[in-house]
């Protein structure tokens, strides 16, 4: 897994640099960077509360009578979790969960200036830390490991800003819990399962290198 991440990372980072000279380009090349504003459903909070980064190279293949279509393959580092500040009670709580992400996508293009697209993306779990009120430790009881993989849905709207600059908003949900757990386990509650999903609104600027 850590071989492939790495093959894809170079070839979408020299991607632009290997089409550079070639008259009539069919593969764009970028850069992404952004922050994701992240939630986890299950967790018994609520609101987009916990901020990470999401950044990464990507490459894009126009197709099409216009070259409207384009399929996009990208590799991020994309920080998601949830944080709780304890503003109604007295428990702070914050989960960290760091991927590599490959998402691959399908977007239309209209007159060069606004693009939506929607795919799918794969995750590999690579940092993880949960803590209560600053220490490593978790408000629930574990019913299932962590899983170190994650399947999410995309879906995303861009506009062209400037030049060769987009601005773009992002919405992502794992297709899949990546962990079960019981809430209310302390006496007298009631306790209660939940599963977890990553629930992800991101915010980003794309430069695309050789965008005509």
């Amino acid at each position: 897994m850590v071989r492939t991440l790495r093959a894809l990372f170079l070839f979408c980072l020299l991607s632009p640099a290997m089409i550079s000279g070639v008259k009539a380009q069919r593969i764009l090349g970028g850069v992404s960077l952004g922050m994701n504003l992240t939630q986890v459903d299950g967790d018994e909070y609520y609101g987009f509360h916990k901020v990470g980064l999401n950044v990464g190279p990507m490459v894009s293949v126009p197709f099409g009578t216009k070259n409207q279509w384009s399929v996009t393959l990208e590799l991020l580092y994309s920080q998601k979790g949830s944080y709780h500040g304890g503003k109604a009670d007295s428990t702070t709580f914050r989960l960290n969960l760091d991927y590599a992400e490959i998402p691959l996508m399908v977007h239309y293009t209209d007159k060069k200036l606004i693009s939506g697209g929607v795919g799918f993306a794969y995750g590999r779990l690579i940092n993880y830390r949960e803590t209560k009120n600053s220490f490593f430790d978790s408000i629930y009881l574990y019913q299932t490991g962590l899983s170190n993989n994650d399947l999410s849905l995309l879906a995303d709207v861009k506009v062209r800003i400037w030049n060769k600059l987009w601005a773009g908003i992002r919405y992502q949900y794992t297709m899949k819990s990546f962990r079960t757990v019981l809430v209310n386990y302390q006496f007298p509650l009631v306790p209660e399962t939940r599963r977890q999903y990553n629930n992800v609104i991101s915010i980003r600027l794309t430069w695309v290198f050789n965008q005509p």
